[in-house]
């Protein structure tokens, strides 16, 4: 099977945050807040997607009240946000379970070894491509974008225009 025929079936983006979403840096104030920077272009895509009927999970080690907000705002629902998750597998199980989550259905992207195990459950494993080499070993796909840079926008728009359902300027959007 090549590539794209692995986007023809898929229903479900789950992502990790640093590192994907993320460009991996974050800035500590006096205070200990952290601060991260995130790509609007990844962030359009998001919407684009859930407004497109998609389903969209984070899982990420992160937590931040910033970020929940940030991503409840692009229309993530807030149970699909799942944040301090230092153990990434139990979640990615109880959202099999309880939200019947069809992992033969189901892109994941991360970056880094904590992604590697939920990452050899999913359809399509996927990195941005300055991930870890592990990661970038495993993956069925690397984008060409870094994280935070567009690696989020690069497999969602992949997989919608596999499946027709990307922005066509000749119809009314």
């Amino acid at each position: 099977m090549n590539f794209l025929d692995k986007l023809a079936d898929i229903d479900t983006f789950i992502f990790d945050v640093d590192g994907v979403m993320t460009d991996g840096f974050v800035l500590i104030n006096e205070d200990g807040d952290l601060f991260r920077k995130m790509n609007t272009k990844d962030g359009y895509a998001l919407r684009f997607a859930l407004d497109k009927g998609y389903k969209i999970f984070i899982i990420t080690g992160g937590k931040s009240i910033s970020l929940f907000k940030r991503l409840h705002s692009l229309g993530i629902p807030e149970h699909h946000i799942f944040m301090d998750a230092q153990e990434k597998v139990p979640v990615l199980t109880q959202l099999v379970k309880n939200q019947s989550l069809d992992l033969s259905k189901s892109v994941y992207m991360g970056d880094d070894l904590p992604d590697y195990p939920c990452m050899r459950l999913v359809h399509l494993p996927c990195c941005p491509k300055d991930a870890v080499v592990e990661i970038r070993e495993l993956a069925a796909y690397v984008s060409n974008q870094e994280g935070g840079k567009g690696c989020v926008r690069d497999i969602i728009e992949k997989v919608l225009r596999v499946q027709n359902n990307w922005f066509q300027p000749n119809k009314n959007q």
